[in-house]
């Protein structure tokens, strides 16, 4: 049995399997995610588990180079910005139109669907590399 860290087993594959520049997308529960594309499903019922939950269990186990919003977020879920400046504190932000977001998703690696119920909690972490 693993000690610490992410305990499901099919995002703890996913995880692992991530190289530099690979993306990964926690979305709300809500977020349309293409056919093609792999989707771990956290979500049990809204609001569980939280954006803000599954940002903090990603951010101890990633190196992430880049991160993408929607610009939406800006004026509607300032919540889950603040999330993600105190879980990646260094790492760039870049803001794109919502649509231009989902429009990236079939070129990510997975998706981890997360129970959160509010508007804009999406983002795309970019890996990085630890050296």
């Amino acid at each position: 049995m693993k000690r610490r860290g992410i305990l499901n087993a099919h995002l703890s594959e996913v995880v692992a399997t991530l190289g530099h520049t690979d993306q990964l997308v926690i979305a709300d529960c809500g977020l349309p995610v293409p056919p093609d594309v792999p989707v771990v499903d956290l979500a049990l019922v809204h609001g569980v588990p939280t954006f803000a939950q599954v940002v903090a269990a990603l951010a101890d186990e990633l190196v992430v180079q880049r991160l993408t919003v929607a610009e939406e977020a800006v004026h509607h879920n300032t919540d889950a910005l603040e999330v993600l400046r105190s879980a990646f504190p260094e790492v760039p932000l870049d803001r794109v139109p919502h649509e231009q977001l989902k429009h990236e998703l079939p070129m990510v690696r997975a998706v981890v669907r997360t129970g959160e119920a509010s508007p804009y909690a999406n983002v795309i972490l970019e890996c990085g590399v630890p050296f």
